[in-house]
């Protein structure tokens, strides 16, 4: 009704959609700067969908993929900054990309209000079951006797942190074969065009207990609660510990109050066993942060663990 009585007023569409209250003028829309079935698109509709309930609007997940997450970043970092455009993204756009490109369209800090961490996608250390080695040791010794026999995909920042990382810490040769998703990647292991796969959970969760893939370790040094049984890389390689996390942004300068909503609905929906149940099918663990605050702190300092990571690692920028 406040819609209908201001365009009676002869307000322009634009200027009655600004008074009215937030939600009220329409849909929203969730940008996923990765391909429909990688793991932050599968949590992202989890969110969208509960989201969409509790503020009483359709939230649409739109997936703009491409360039190491820049895609996605750059079009939120240019959108109206009302509420109606939101950004679930990772680290690789927010902790990584200002460190692997000399040249970023978008500044992840500047260009975006952070709403909340919603979680961590854990990583694993995947090769294809041909491959004679069982652990991570193995692993690296068969690499040091078979220099640049073996090769590993990097669909992600965090898959491609991690394999330069042990690349560079065990002193290995092994070649890089850059990939635009994460579900392509997997499928290429899986059919031996490549040996090694740093994957996410989410994308490979279905896989990771078949024989088609052989599950080495996992990235985080504390291990993950959804593969007890596994080992971390930290284990074979002291000091390793890497971990993928997943939030929402706003363009800057979101209202304050729109903002405040967000993260509000956003506690009750990831306090909800169902649905930390529901992710934990797809691989994701739960894991927010309170405040917008506290997740503006979080982001920069994983600006600088990235940074510090990429730098030791000897990865140079593009």
């Amino acid at each position: 009704m406040v819609l209908l009585a201001a365009l009676g007023a002869g307000l322009p569409l634009a200027q009655a959609q600004a008074q009215a209250p937030y939600p009220s003028a329409g849909p929203i829309t969730l940008v996923v700067p990765f391909a429909a079935g990688s793991g932050t698109d599968a949590v992202a509709r989890v969110v969208a969908q509960r989201l969409g309930e509790r503020l009483k609007q359709p939230v649409i997940v739109d997936n703009r993929a491409g360039a190491s997450a820049q895609i996605g970043a750059q079009f939120v970092a240019k959108a109206k900054p009302d509420g109606y455009t939101l950004f679930m993204t990772t680290n690789t756009s927010h902790s990584a990309n200002p460190w692997l490109f000399k040249s970023l369209k978008y500044d992840p800090i500047k260009d975006f209000t952070p709403i909340t961490r919603v979680g961590e996608l854990p990583f694993a250390l995947l090769v294809n079951p041909g491959l004679p080695v069982r652990s991570v040791q193995e692993l690296i010794d068969h690499a040091r006797t078979h220099p640049d026999a073996l090769s590993y995909g990097t669909p992600n920042s965090t898959s491609e942190v991690a394999s330069e990382t042990i690349k560079f810490v065990t002193g290995t040769q092994m070649t890089k074969v850059p990939y635009k998703s994460s579900p392509q990647a997997l499928t290429d292991l899986m059919g031996n065009q490549i040996q090694i796969y740093v994957a996410d959970l989410g994308s490979s969760w279905s896989m990771l207990k078949t024989d088609r893939v052989r599950t080495l370790a996992v990235t985080a040094a504390k291990g993950s609660r959804l593969l007890p049984d596994v080992p971390s890389i930290g284990k074979t390689i002291p000091g390793f510990d890497l971990t993928s996390w997943n939030g929402i942004f706003a363009p800057a300068n979101t209202p304050g109050e729109v903002v405040e909503r967000i993260n509000g609905e956003l506690q009750v929906i990831l306090a909800d066993k169902s649905v930390q149940d529901q992710l934990a099918g797809v691989g994701f663990e739960v894991w927010p942060t309170r405040t917008p605050q506290e997740f503006a702190s979080y982001v920069n300092e994983q600006l600088a663990y990235w940074g510090k990571l990429i730098r030791q690692a000897g990865i140079e920028r593009e």
